[in-house]
């Protein structure tokens, strides 16, 4: 399983969010894709207001702040599912 998270290199929230991940990824053992949304016009229009955000494909889980709760129920029906 991958998910994505949408990032700036100078958003504090976004380096908050991607070592908040850390824990959840040695448990549940996804892969996590990183993206500048600055690198890209098209990710930039639609997440800007929104980074960080992670995604599992084009399905929000969270922005701005991890839900960790909101994670964690989400990686353990997906884990089920698989």
């Amino acid at each position: 399983m991958k998910l994505t998270l949408m990032f700036r290199e100078y958003c504090s929230l976004c380096h908050k969010m991607r070592e908040q991940l850390k824990p959840y990824q040695e448990r549940f053992g996804f892969e996590l894709e990183i993206l500048d949304v600055d690198e890209d016009p098209v990710l930039e229009e639609k997440y800007n207001e929104l980074i960080p955000v992670l995604l599992d494909g084009e399905t929000e889980i969270c922005h701005w702040f991890l839900d960790g709760e909101k994670l964690k129920t989400f990686l353990e029906t997906k884990c089920d599912g698989v």
